[in-house]
């Protein structure tokens, strides 16, 4: 059974009228396809107009750049932390390998705005401390599941698992190669009756 996730620190400021709550995650979407296109630098004037918004209601919504960055940030980890029940009631081992694929698809594609969040925040924030509190309530439920079933090693933790398939992703290879580099250390957390 997977955990309710935590709310996110940010999930208190979003908006609560209806047209603010479609200008706000029109502004995130337009915002993470600007920033994959074009860095972390894209023009907040263009992220206004492929959201179909004034420049004035990106700013009332993110008074500045950051806050549009954390904002992608939160969403993705909330994405990611959502997915954990989509593989919720598939079989233990294929349940926690789908949802650290995930994972590792997530990191990968996400590292340059969390290295610009690090930068001007630090990796102590508030928002970062909630996320991973988030992650860890959506992920840990698979692997102990995955434990009790005795298809994963009893000797690895959440923690373990983070580490190692954060640093797949971080590896910059093209992503079929990541995915085999991932197969083998996957294969890694199998169960074995002699450990």
């Amino acid at each position: 059974m997977i955990r309710s996730v935590p709310p996110l620190i940010t999930d208190t400021q979003r908006p609560k009228r209806a047209d603010a709550l479609r200008n706000h995650a029109k502004l995130v979407a337009a915002a993470r396809q600007a920033f994959a296109q074009d860095g972390t630098s894209a023009s907040l004037e263009d992220i206004a107009r492929r959201a179909g918004v004034g420049i004035g209601t990106l700013y009332r919504h993110f008074p500045t750049r950051l806050d549009l960055l954390e904002a992608i940030y939160v969403d993705e980890v909330q994405a990611l932390c959502a997915s954990a029940g989509d593989v919720a009631e598939l079989e233990p081992w294929h349940a926690l390998i789908g949802w650290l694929r995930r994972f590792v698809s997530y990191v990968a594609a996400k590292q340059a705005l969390a290295d610009e969040l690090f930068t001007h925040i630090g990796p102590d924030a508030e928002v970062f401390a909630s996320c991973r509190v988030a992650i860890y309530s959506a992920g840990e439920p698979l692997l102990e599941r995955a434990q009790q079933a005795h298809v994963v090693r009893s000797d690895t933790s959440f923690t373990d698992l983070i580490q190692m398939v954060g640093a797949i992703a971080k590896i910059g290879s093209a992503p079929d190669e990541t995915q085999r580099i991932l197969d083998i250390a996957l294969d890694g957390l199998r169960y074995q009756e002699n450990r």
